[in-house]
């Protein structure tokens, strides 16, 4: 999922998946992403293109988290949102992963914090008029 600021003016499927849960959802999806901020994805396309030994495949993710994890963060960032509680399911969480970040460090590129990356949606997401807080 890539997060942070919009550039565009409509929604895309990642803000959507934030916009959800700070407009009501009754539950969160039992479901585990990796999670990145655009501002990194830009970076990193500049530093492969800059860097001489910049060759490959290179696998952006600073966090790979659970939906309740997203939650907990949007509920420490804002304390007076009304955000769900419950999963969608009963079903034990869907397990969370290790990403390698060793590739892309070696182009230079440090991660923007997941929490930075969410305050900045959400903050987006305002400024564009799709929720009003």
């Amino acid at each position: 999922m890539v997060i942070g600021p919009l550039l565009q003016p409509t929604l895309n499927t990642s803000a959507a998946a934030i916009l959800s849960l700070i407009k009501g959802a009754q539950t969160f999806p039992n479901a585990t992403f990796g999670w990145v901020n655009v501002k990194n994805v830009a970076t990193a396309h500049i530093l492969a293109f800059e860097v001489p030994s910049a060759s490959g495949r290179y696998c952006l993710v600073e966090r790979v988290a659970h939906y309740s994890e997203v939650v907990k963060a949007l509920s420490e960032l804002y304390p007076t949102f009304h955000l769900p509680e419950k999963c969608a399911d009963d079903k034990q969480y869907v397990p969370t992963y290790q990403v390698s970040k060793e590739k892309v460090k070696g182009l230079g590129l440090e991660f923007i914090p997941f929490e930075v990356s969410i305050k900045e949606t959400v903050e987006s997401l305002k400024e564009k008029a799709f929720v009003d807080f």
